[in-house]
């Protein structure tokens, strides 16, 4: 597995040889692709080689592409990453509901506990309130403690005026921030064998990444916090950069520690394993603040 995350952000022509990507800009650089983890391109003005794009795919890397504003427009990502994919998704689609119930449920707990220690870490009284939610989450989330739970953290967060359908530079972060830790969990679906259209909980026909989307929700809370303790801000490239150092942040699972990438993929893995074996009692969360 690699541990880089590469982002390119001038006029540039990247290409491949000898198993190192090749990038030809105003100086000549080179990283060996085992080493690489995620490679954005976060500017127009890159042009790839076919064959660079084949062995990236070959090598398992997630590439993010960025339009002409700098934001992740879109994603590669290989088509047969693991070896028993087919026998993998086949599994996938007969997962049983009480183990995704379940696994959902498990999600939003952690979700809503990560968005009260934030809350408390600034000082916000109603972290109070969204451990009540926690008390009264019921399974598989039929009240919608998740959705109260929201609505009282981003007001609380943010101001009671703000909404997520604002179009503003604290959405603009988060929306860049978010799209970032979802590149990475659909590539962690990916090599694992499975595909990200087919959720546990979302089950929107026009989103590709329902699983990603719903295994993802305990990690926004490291987003949100870098928006909190930037506030105020403009959100230029210097503010995507802080958004950017996601990658190199640890994250704590019991005694251990683990690059932002590794965890992502242990989690992710874990998560997977308890859906396909229905052994729930196997799940484990990583302490993200």
């Amino acid at each position: 597995m690699g541990f880089r995350t590469v982002f390119i952000v001038n006029h540039c022509k990247c290409s491949y040889k000898n198993d190192y990507l090749v990038v030809r800009g105003e100086n000549l650089q080179t990283i060996h692709l085992s080493e690489i983890e995620t490679i954005v391109f976060d500017s127009t003005a890159v042009s790839v080689t076919a064959v660079l794009l084949s062995e990236i795919m070959k090598w398992k890397i997630n590439l993010i592409v960025c339009d002409e504003h700098h934001n992740p427009i879109g994603e590669l990502l290989p088509l047969y990453a693991n070896y028993r994919s087919t026998k993998k998704i086949m599994n996938q689609v007969r997962w049983e509901k009480d183990t995704c119930d379940a696994v959902w449920t498990k999600i939003i707990y952690e979700k809503i506990n990560n968005q009260a220690k934030l809350l408390k870490k600034y000082g916000r009284y109603e972290y109070e309130k969204l451990y009540e939610y926690l008390e009264s989450l019921e399974f598989r989330d039929k009240t919608n403690r998740e959705g109260h739970a929201a609505k009282v953290y981003f007001n609380s967060l943010f101001g009671k005026d703000f909404s997520r359908k604002q179009n503003n530079e604290i959405n603009a972060a988060l929306d860049y921030g978010y799209s970032l830790i979802l590149s990475t969990f659909n590539k962690e679906v990916i090599s694992n064998g499975y595909i990200t259209q087919i959720g546990i909980c979302h089950r929107n026909e026009f989103n590709d990444f329902n699983l990603s989307c719903d295994i993802m929700e305990p990690f926004r809370i490291i987003v949100d916090d870098i928006i909190m303790s930037n506030i105020p801000f403009e959100f230029d490239s210097e503010m995507k950069k802080l958004i950017q150092n996601i990658f190199n942040r640890t994250i704590k699972l019991g005694d251990s520690e683990y690059y932002f990438s590794s965890a992502i993929s242990l989690y992710t893995q874990n998560i997977l394993k308890c859906l396909s074996d229905g052994n729930i009692e196997k799940l484990e969360f990583f302490e993200i603040l």
